[in-house]
Order: structure tokens, then sequence, then C-alpha cells
């Protein structure tokens, strides 16, 4: 399994809009400079974001993106799988899939299913919050240097 480049500027963009929330809508044009990402390229991955509920717009002067929920609602996990779909390491495991017919007798696909919940329990378990909170310690370390 591979993320994208779609998938990864999605969780950055999701944590721009979370590590940089003061009550006002955010640009897409701000946060293509602090990223070093096209906007057109974020232009196409916001309206993902937003069909799928993620963040809310707003046109004008005043207007720009900002979340539609809390950071702590939203989990890594549930961006990549917006933007990736399954996460699944190998297609017989992917629900969207057709059963591959060897399963039951298939002993590495008992590999593929530790791999997949361990990589479940990571993207699962990880909210935008600890992101934030991570990127503010990570902040505060490089002025330190």
């Amino acid at each position: 399994m591979k993320i994208s480049t779609k998938g990864r500027y999605a969780l950055r963009l999701m944590l721009d809009l979370a590590f940089n929330y003061t009550g006002a809508y955010i640009t897409i044009k701000n946060i293509a400079k602090r990223q070093e990402i096209s906007e057109k390229y974020l232009e196409q991955i916001i309206t993902q974001l937003s069909k799928a509920g993620f963040v809310k717009s707003a046109r004008g002067a005043q207007g720009g993106y900002m979340l539609a929920k809390t950071p702590e609602e939203y989990t890594v996990g549930e961006i990549l799988r917006t933007m990736e779909g399954s996460l699944a390491p190998v297609p017989c495991l992917d629900s969207n899939n057709t059963p591959c017919l060897r399963a039951s007798d298939c002993v590495t696909l008992e590999i593929w299913q530790q791999l997949q919940d361990a990589i479940d329990n990571v993207v699962d378990n990880i909210t935008l919050a600890d992101l934030v909170t991570r990127q503010k310690e990570k902040t505060v370390l490089d002025y330190n240097i």
C-alpha cells in the first residue's frame, strides 16, 4: 500500500486548517503558500474534502475554508480513506472486491490481515488534534535550536 500525493496533501491541508484556525475562513492561497503545494491541486483536493463534509466553505472577500468539525473529531484514517479509498495492502482484503477463491486455504492472507490491522490501529487512533499537538511541539523545538 502506498499513500498517493493526493492523500498526503489532503492530510497536510486538513492539518493546516486545524493548526491555523482562528475562527476565520482560510484561503487556499494561504494554505498553498504555507504548504508549498500548487493552488490548483489543493482546489481539487478541497473539493473532495468538501463533498465528504470535512470542510465548510464561504465565498467572497472574507471567504475560504475551515474544518466542519473540531480537530478531535477527525482521524488520519478517515481522511486518508476519503482520498484513497481502501487502505488494504492487498486487493483480497478490500471489502469492495469479490472474495478470493483461495482465501480459506491462503496462509499469506493472515499476514496481510495482520498488516491491515496494524495500519488501521495507527491511522484510526491519531486525530487531527494529535497532529496539531505534535506540530506545535515540533515548532517549539525548531525555534529552540
